[in-house]
This record gives structure tokens, sequence and C-alpha cells, in this order.
């Protein structure tokens, strides 16, 4: 099936509210699907919820707001105990062949229009965006498909990172890292 526009609307909508400069303070800034980065004061009820130390992982399943656009599997919001909201992941539905590469070209594309040439990332099919504090990567489904996936980091995501690696002695990337199939963060 042939899918318009709308389909490349959440991560294209992700990307573009990426690169967003902080608020004055270093800890506030506009977010993807229109959160802000910091302290929480109001996000939608999640399906669950994983603490680890300083880390809470909220989890929101296709059709749950915010993971409403067409092309979404999941949405996660990871909030750091002292940072507040400083990590968005986004997850594509699982796609295939051409339709694969057609998706991730056309986000490739968009984000070297807004922040320029990627370098690689983690693993040998990601990249990511220095200006923009993004990822793209893709991982195996379960089905042999591969599901797109992309992140965004907040302003304090350091000093969240390593308050997380101080309690737990993994840093915060070790999740995404865990998450894309990468060996390393």
């Amino acid at each position: 099936m042939r899918r318009g526009p709308t389909w490349l609307a959440a991560p294209f909508a992700f990307l573009a509210l990426t690169g967003a400069a902080p608020g004055a303070d270093g800890g506030v800034g506009e977010a993807p699907f229109g959160l802000a980065w910091g302290p929480v004061a109001d996000v939608p009820r999640p399906l669950k919820a994983d603490r680890e130390a300083n880390l809470t992982a909220l989890y929101y399943p296709r059709g749950w707001r915010p993971a409403v656009g067409s092309a979404t599997a999941e949405v996660v919001l990871v909030v750091c105990r002292e940072e507040g909201l400083q990590e968005v992941v986004w997850v594509g539905l699982p796609l295939a062949g051409e339709e694969l590469a057609r998706v991730r070209r056309a986000i490739h594309d968009e984000g070297v229009r807004r922040y320029g040439e990627p370098t690689p990332g983690p693993s040998a099919d990601s990249e990511l965006w220095p200006g923009g504090r993004a990822l793209l990567a893709s991982r195996e489904a379960p089905d042999g498909r591969h599901e797109l996936v992309m992140a965004a980091f907040g302003p304090g995501y350091a000093a969240c990172s390593a308050a997380h690696l101080a309690a737990t002695g993994h840093p915060a990337d070790a999740h995404v890292a865990e998450l894309i199939g990468s060996s390393g963060p």
C-alpha cells in the first residue's frame, strides 16, 4: 500500500523539533511532540513506566498521545530525577526493502537540510546530528523487517547520564545502545 505524506509526519515533526535551542536557563526548551526539556509538570499517562536509579522511562504505544502518528509504533520519554525530561525516543513501524530505504532517505535528507551532514553513530546503521542532538538508527524487528529509531537528547542529558553512571556503573547512553542493538554507548 502506498502511503502519502502523513506517513512521514511523525518522524519529520520529531526531527524538526530536536534542534530547538534550550531556554535561557539552559534546562528548558522545545523538545519533540510539543514537550519541553527540563522539569516535567504534565505528561500524558503512559502505558508503563520503568525506573532505574535517576531515570524513569515512560512508554507510549501506537495510538497513545504522543505516539499518534501513522508511522509511529512507540514513543519513550526519559525523565531524569534532577534534570527533568532529557530524552525522547520515537520508534517507527516495521518496514523493509524500498519502503524502508525511501523513508530513511527522506528522514536523512531532512536532517541534512536542517542540521548539516551527520557523523556515524554508535552502531553500523546509525547517524548523529551534533548540532541537533539527534540520532537516527534502525533495529531489526522480530519479523525480519526494520524499525527506524530516532532519539533526541536535551541540554541536561550529559549531567543526567553522569549521575546514572555514578549510581549504576553504566551511562544512560547504554540504554540507547541497547535499544538500537549497538554493542556500546
